[in-house]
């Protein structure tokens, strides 16, 4: 676990919304997590950063607390749960956290100039397999003597077709084979996503898109850029369990919906073993 010395801002456009917000992430007290803050909204409701709180899984993560809600969550979270920080007040003005570059590099970026203090912490580890499917695609958990995530994906389009990553390491591997991995997209899903109301903010600045040609953005920063990303929205979402198990956790062709969902039943399968939501920092 680390402890933030200082906070810092960024401000950018949401990727579904289009609209411009702007994001302080501030020192927490320890043992509080990891949280949201709707300063623009009348009292400024609080939504915790925690798999209760999901409310909907299309194409984003979204959390919400009444009334009150923040959408795409997934990449800023999983920068601060790489890079070890388990308590987090985060001060949003709009309804989204921005996009960025569509990666979580320019996170982490600010997460190591804001100043962090590594602190010991104890880890939960697995001692039964769990896993969770639809179809072909699955999310799975299976103990390890460390912290991995694979991900496996498989596309119809050249460009990107079957690929597979394995990672474990410390948070200068998490920022430097991770975090810098953008969100990607194909071509020609992106009218009939604008005509349902999404993606209203994405362009070729903050997303790969590809077709049947090949990357109409290049050049990639890995040659499988788009699995490593998929392994990046995987840690958002299972961060909102608050501590990540000493764990191999593995997916395949899954969703934001497959991971929550898995999310929960792990957080279930965990309290049988033994482990109690929020004791555990990561």
């Amino acid at each position: 676990m680390t402890l933030f010395i200082q906070g810092f801002e960024k401000s950018g456009v949401g990727l579904h919304t289009g609209e411009q917000t702007r994001v302080r992430v501030l020192p927490a007290t320890s043992g509080e997590g990891r949280y949201f803050v709707r300063v623009d909204l009348p009292g400024s409701p609080v939504i915790r950063a925690h798999i209760e709180a999901v409310r909907q899984t299309r194409l984003s993560t979204e959390l919400a607390a009444g009334d009150a809600s923040v959408q795409t969550v997934e990449h800023l979270l999983a920068a601060l749960a790489g890079m070890g920080v388990a308590d987090a007040r985060i001060e949003i003005d709009g309804a989204e956290v921005p996009l960025l570059d569509g990666s979580a590099r320019e996170w982490v970026e600010a997460i190591n100039r804001s100043g962090i203090a590594p602190t010991a912490s104890p880890a939960f580890e697995m001692q039964t397999p769990l896993w969770l499917y639809e179809g072909d695609a699955f999310v799975a958990a299976v103990p390890s003597p460390q912290r991995r995530f694979s991900y496996g994906i498989d596309f119809e389009v050249p460009a990107i077709g079957n690929q597979w990553y394995s990672w474990s390491g410390d948070r200068a591997s998490f920022a430097a084979e991770i975090a810098s991995a953008r969100t990607f997209g194909l071509a020609f899903q992106v009218e009939h996503l604008r005509q349902a109301g999404l993606i209203k903010g994405g362009s070729l600045e903050n997303a790969l898109v590809c077709d049947g040609n090949g990357w109409l953005n290049p050049p990639l920063r890995f040659a499988n850029e788009p699995v490593r990303h998929k392994i990046l929205d995987l840690m958002g979402d299972l961060s909102l369990l608050g501590t990540f198990p000493v764990a191999h956790f593995i997916a395949y062709k899954a969703s934001h919906h497959l991971h929550t969902r898995f999310a929960k039943l792990l957080q279930q399968h965990l309290a049988n073993e033994g482990w109690q939501a929020g004791n555990l920092p990561i």
